[in-house]
């Protein structure tokens, strides 16, 4: 009863995402398939549609992927340098590969990611005195670094402007033709389901991992190729997009638990609706402009975020 009451809101959701834009649909056009109305459907409302919830499911899933990976619920894509580390990748691209197309740079962001989250757990597993906020504190002062380093790359091949584009998450840029490599999260998150009883097993712990005859390190590197190609494909797409994979995975826990097997399909319809409530709000908000669904998330992800730190600690 309960989860066919969340697919109801999910479809409410998409419903007037695909209703809501700076151009008003009418009806009677499309019930013939005929007229602008259908050509702004087909090549702007339902590749955007597509991609939210693709985004959404996927950063919320890789969120949950890497906070059983480090053992702390403060842990995601954006508070662990991932973010930061896909940016310096294109612009690397950029530089020394100027004429890569759309799968070169995402494949130069998929590296730079994937280094990043190892240094980033090697890093963890270095600290003595392991905090529940002292662990994306470090993600946030190592994704300043990298941040800093992406800037200072930018500023010295003179491509600060390129660089701006992946600063924040916009949605209003894709349309038909310009999108497609973010469906590479279909699979990631099948696969995610799919290794679902490994993840949780490594949540419990390297040694009861290997006492349970789980290879330990594969499984953590399998888990942040998985996170590395989700990021690289978003960021290329459409920008960075913080705390989605922060807040779902805290929130879906507090009410199903940790077992990824049960949970995950709800991690990943929570993260596409949150976005598609951020997105939504932010067309409406200024309408018929529109405030960028990075900002939007980062401020609702943002006072979340500061709300599970209260809950967790009062």
């Amino acid at each position: 009863m309960m989860r066919a009451r969340w697919l109801g809101v999910f479809a409410m959701l998409c419903v007037t995402s695909l209703l809501v834009g700076a151009r008003q649909l009418e009806w009677s056009q499309l019930w013939s398939l005929s007229g602008d109305a259908w050509l702004t459907l087909t090549a702007s409302r339902l590749p955007r549609l597509a991609a939210l919830v693709l985004t959404g499911a996927g950063l919320a899933v890789c969120g949950v992927i890497l906070q059983h990976i480090v053992h702390n619920k403060f842990v995601e894509p954006g508070t662990s340098g991932g973010l930061d580390a896909a940016r310096l990748g294109i612009l690397v691209s950029l530089a020394a590969v100027p004429g890569a197309g759309t799968t070169g740079r995402m494949l130069f962001a998929l590296v730079f990611c994937f280094a990043s989250g190892l240094i980033f757990v090697v890093i963890i597993r270095r600290i003595r005195f392991k905090n529940t906020v002292l662990v994306p504190v470090i993600g946030l002062m190592y994704g300043g670094v990298l941040s800093a380093i992406a800037e200072f790359y930018a500023y010295h091949h003179n491509i600060m402007q390129s660089m701006q584009g992946w600063l924040l998450g916009d949605f209003s840029r894709v349309v038909q033709g310009s999108y497609e490599i973010i469906y590479l999260i279909l699979p990631i998150v099948a696969l995610a389901y799919l290794y679902a009883h490994r993840f949780t097993v490594l949540g419990m712990g390297e040694g009861m991992a290997t006492s349970l005859g789980l290879n330990y390190s594969a499984n953590v590197a399998l888990g942040l190729l998985l996170v590395a190609v989700t990021v690289s494909a978003t960021v290329i797409t459409v920008g960075a997009i913080p705390f989605v994979g922060l807040v779902i995975p805290n929130l879906v826990a507090l009410r199903y638990g940790d077992h990824l097997g049960r949970t995950l399909p709800i991690v990943a319809l929570g993260g596409a609706s949150m976005l598609l409530v951020c997105d939504i709000l932010g067309r409406l908000l200024i309408y018929p402009f529109e405030v960028p669904i990075g900002l939007m998330a980062g401020s609702v992800g943002g006072v979340l975020f500061l709300a599970l730190i209260i809950w967790r600690h009062r």
